[in-house]
């Protein structure tokens, strides 16, 4: 599903701008099977990706520059996505029409769905099943994007000699990255989540379509600002007891025993939100047994989070390995390093399974 099609391409790269990493990956294609052939990411200092909002595209255009460059990739055209309050999905019920008859009449229906003016917005559409009900309504996914956010991306990517020809949104990205390297059975109900620096994205998909989704303002940035307040140590310095280094100060070690705590407190309010939104998907779906979670983005190995929603849930978690169906050639590639981050390469593998003839 592409916002914005701005052109087409047979080949693209993807390129996930988060507000910790920014990550550069490349598919190829060959006989049903898909092989890496580039992968690099890069972090970016705090404050660059507020909330959405580019707040240093200075530092972030050279960062796409960068990672280009160091990894030789040739091809201009790129798959990049969007996520966040800017974006709103919903699934909404309109009379049985035709795809193009849908998107003749969508600007005026959106309008009852969307909290923003329907000007200020790029609208792009989805029939979930085309025959319909009984009642002759069929069920439509609505995707919404703030123009503006658009248009900040785009701009990013041409600034740094790219051409945008898809703009995705994070949630369909990680969906696409599940399908091709798990299968999920036709009848059966799994959670996504997608979590990030600064956003949690949830797609709960039923037989591989979208039935609820919800982000909230919460991520990786909580146990880095908690451990930096509660300790008083740097943000290097709480970046690196996060994922369970330890440090050294006034020449005493500050060891990961006294990070477990704020570490863990962080990590339930995490599994108490995504709880609530699972809470909330019940109550609409009271039918639907969830097989489990799988969770992706580069919060997701904190340590204690997958047991702590586990624990909350009551559901087996799992982290997303997006590599895992993906031939990979050892001579060109650390496996070791691939397996490691394979949780935040969801969306990159995601975007890179799009091609900008997509729909």
């Amino acid at each position: 599903m592409g916002l914005n099609p701005f052109g087409r391409s047979n080949s693209a790269i993807a390129l996930d701008i988060g507000s910790s990493f920014i990550k550069v990956l490349e598919l190829e294609e060959s006989k049903g099977k898909w092989s890496l052939t580039n992968f690099g990411m890069k972090k970016l200092p705090p404050e660059a990706i507020v909330d959405g909002a580019l707040m240093n595209s200075n530092i972030i255009v050279d960062s796409i520059r960068e990672l280009v460059t160091s990894n030789k990739i040739r091809t201009k055209d790129v798959v990049a996505s969007v996520s966040g309050h800017s974006v709103i999905i919903k699934k909404i019920n309109l009379p049985v029409m035709t795809l193009d008859e849908l998107e003749e009449n969508i600007q005026w229906e959106a309008e009852q769905y969307i909290p923003f003016d329907i000007n200020d917005v790029n609208i792009d559409v989805q029939i979930l099943d085309p025959a319909g009900d009984d009642a002759g309504q069929m069920e439509v996914l609505l995707v919404a994007a703030k123009k503006d956010m658009i248009n900040d991306y785009t701009a990013i990517v041409q600034e740094a000699g790219l051409n945008p020809v898809v703009m995705d949104v994070d949630s369909f990205a990680v969906e696409n990255a599940f399908e091709l390297n798990y299968d999920p059975s036709p009848d059966e109900t799994v959670v996504l989540v997608n979590i990030g620096a600064a956003l949690i994205n949830i797609n709960v998909l039923r037989g591989g379509v979208t039935a609820f989704t919800r982000d909230i303002t919460l991520g990786g940035n909580q146990y880095t600002e908690e451990i930096q307040k509660q300790l008083n140590v740097s943000y290097e310095e709480a970046e690196a007891l996060k994922i369970g280094g330890d440090i050294v100060r006034d020449a005493q070690a500050v060891v990961p025993e006294e990070v477990e705590g704020i570490i863990r407190m962080v990590s339930e309010n995490v599994a108490t939100e995504i709880q609530r939104s699972l809470d909330f998907f019940a109550a609409t779906a009271a039918d639907d047994e969830i097989r489990g979670v799988f969770l992706s983005g580069g919060t997701a190995r904190v340590p204690g989070l997958t047991r702590a929603i586990q624990e909350k849930t009551g559901l087996n978690v799992e982290l997303i390995n997006a590599f895992r169906k993906i031939e990979i050639n050892e001579k060109d590639f650390d496996t070791e390093f691939l397996n490691e981050v394979s949780p935040m390469a969801a969306v990159a593998v995601g975007l890179a399974l799009r091609r900008g003839d997509d729909r």
